[in-house]
């Protein structure tokens, strides 16, 4: 019998949440509402009773952080090429530019030696971005940040239930941003969180969410900032508070698999293995490079072929049409461009059996041989 296909994720969404969901259905209040606040608190609680406020998307929570930081026209915000397009479209989207760092060839994170150096009088924020659940270097980032007074936005998107310095990722820092888009670890099918800092009024990131509204106990209302529409629904804030009870155990689950890949994994295909972490890693994707010299369109359908789904996270951004418009080019950022043309992601999730590794592994080699 013919084994079923391999994704590169899928979620892991018990009955018990599904029941709930429908409860929520059932009730007629399937915006935001309790569930919303209840999703909130065991957030906040979760980052050490940080405010934390929830988003529909870990895009509109980069905005806003954006927004409340006093970011705009004549402002730059440094960050990385190597991210999915929406951290740097969120910082065109309130009128700043982004500077774009390389990145470190064995993290692929921002690389701190580059930082400093990319810091202007202009520079207002720096949003750094934990690839694949690698957090990037804390002590340094903040070194520098600190040093010349600018605002750090951590693109978390991708490291929920990672940790640095034996720290829960969000529990310390600035503005840290979370998505919960459902390839993530834990997932509300769409959504976010930004946990705020203590100089920042949560009322204030809650009008930002909503049409800048305010509500009075007499029924009246005012706008006083302009505000989006960003607010989660209490169907998604459900799913978040089904998926915080297994938080612990997805993670450890996705380090046992990550490990099994480094086991499992033959030296002679010459891939390029991520950093081997498992103290801070959430171990959100597990990323290979493919020698050079391989056609990644044959790679992806060859894997396919044998039923094995696999992603590729991310193209470098800056050579996108969109910013190549800005007079970005090859040759720019060339670790970014050489990790984002190699680049694939292997599939990696709670419910993945230890066969399924083998099976990857195999379907490697067989790929790896058939289009050399």
């Amino acid at each position: 019998m013919t084994a079923p296909f391999l994704p590169f994720t899928r979620p892991s969404i018990d009955e018990e949440t599904i029941a709930e969901v429908a409860n929520v259905l059932r009730s007629g209040w399937i915006t935001s509402g309790p569930k919303v606040l209840a999703f909130e608190a065991a957030l906040s609680d979760y980052c050490g009773g940080r405010p934390v406020r929830v988003f529909n998307s870990g895009t509109a929570t980069l905005e806003v952080a954006l927004r409340l930081a006093g970011v705009g026209s004549g402002d730059t915000v440094i960050t990385t090429p190597l991210t999915w397009v929406a951290t740097a479209n969120v910082i065109l989207e309130v009128g700043a530019t982004p500077v774009f760092v390389d990145v470190d060839p064995v993290t692929r994170n921002i690389d701190p030696d580059k930082l400093e150096e990319a810091v202007t009088p202009q520079t207002k924020a720096i949003i750094p971005v934990d690839l694949a659940g690698l957090p990037v270097d804390r002590d340094r980032l903040y070194a520098v940040a600190n040093k010349h007074g600018v605002r750090v936005i951590e693109d978390a998107a991708q490291s929920f239930g990672a940790s640095w310095n034996d720290n829960r990722i969000g529990s310390t820092g600035d503005f840290v941003s979370f998505s919960f888009h459902a390839n993530k670890n834990l997932t509300t099918a769409e959504g976010g969180a930004l946990v705020l800092p203590p100089d920042i009024d949560p009322f204030l990131c809650e009008r930002l969410r909503l049409q800048g509204m305010q509500r009075f106990t007499d029924g009246g209302m005012d706008v006083d900032v302009l505000g989006g529409k960003f607010n989660l629904t209490d169907i998604a804030a459900t799913i978040g508070l089904g998926q915080m009870k297994h938080l612990e155990a997805f993670t450890a689950r996705r380090r046992e698999l990550a490990r099994a890949y480094f086991a499992g994994i033959d030296p002679a295909l010459k891939l390029e293995l991520p950093v081997a972490n498992f103290s801070n890693s959430n171990w959100h994707m597990f990323q290979v490079l493919l020698p050079a010299g391989v056609d990644r369109g044959k790679f992806i359908m060859a894997m396919k072929q044998r039923g094995i789904g696999v992603g590729v996270h991310y193209p470098a951004l800056h050579l996108f049409t969109l910013y190549r418009a800005m007079g970005f080019k090859e040759g720019s950022f060339p670790k970014a461009e050489r990790i984002g043309a190699a680049t694939i992601t292997l599939p990696l999730f709670p419910s993945m059996q230890d066969s399924d590794i083998d099976r990857v592994c195999s379907a490697l080699a067989a790929s790896l041989q058939e289009i050399a």
